[in-house]
This record gives structure tokens, sequence and C-alpha cells, in this order.
């Protein structure tokens, strides 16, 4: 089955929130590509130059979280608003380091705790405004 990749686009502050992640997951960035270092056909204006066109981050257990600054011509995006990102960690442990990372300076919209189904579940929006979904299902390990 494929991997699931989530992209994530941002106004303007995609680089604050990828090292937002990047403290939460660890690892190293695969890619990191500012507007700037594209071919010039394709450039925008000279001050969203330093923006980001492309990062990546590949995330322990499988996938690469991607996002992008959306250029001004493309208009404002709404960041969270339609988008959970589901996580499915392998231990409780980690569910909670997880949710306790992702929801610094953030906000909680159900603590973890055991769920109807059988998992240990929480969600939370971060303080960029992604919405995030733990799963620990140890029926599933």
């Amino acid at each position: 089955m494929p991997a699931l990749n989530p992209y994530l686009n941002f106004n303007n502050n995609t680089e604050d929130a990828f090292n937002f992640y990047k403290s939460v997951f660890g690892g190293e960035f695969a890619m990191v590509m500012r507007f700037k270092d594209i071919p010039a056909e394709y450039k925008g204006p000279a001050h969203e130059d330093n923006k980001i066109m492309h990062i990546s981050l590949p995330i322990p257990g499988g996938g690469v979280l991607m996002g992008s600054d959306v250029p001004e011509q493309m208009g404002k995006v709404e960041p969270g608003n339609n988008i959970q990102l589901s996580l499915a960690p392998s231990s409780r442990e980690e569910a909670d380091k997880l949710f306790n990372g992702l929801s610094a300076g953030g906000k909680v919209t159900m603590p973890m705790s055991d769920a109807f189904w059988g998992a240990y579940f929480g969600m939370c929006e971060d303080k960029f405004g992604i919405r995030w979904m733990i799963n620990f299902d140890a029926n599933q390990r």
C-alpha cells in the first residue's frame, strides 16, 4: 500500500512550522527548496525568494511530511480548518510524546484517553492551526 504523505500549505511560516515538526519527530529535512532556487521562468516577485517552495521531512515509521508557502498570487490558505492528520504510534508512551509535543502552544480538543473502539486516542490543534489525531491501537500491532 502506498505511504500517505501529507502536504501542508502555509501563509509565509512554513519554515517555522517545519522546524517545530522537526523538534517533535526528529530527523533531518530531505529537501528544502526556496522560490529563489527554481527556474527563472517560474519565479514570482523578488520579495518571495526566501519563502519555502518545497520542504520534506521523513517521519519515523514511514511517510514524509511535506509543505510549502503559498505564493501571494494564489491567495491565502486557511491552515488546519479542513485537514486532520492521523498518526499511529507504536506505543502508549510514543502516543503521549507525540501528543504532548504537537499540542504544545496549541489547543487540546480531546485529551489522550482510552476510546470506545479500543484504541488510546487524542486530538489536538497545533500552534500553526493543523489538526492532529493520535491513535495507538495495541490490537493492530
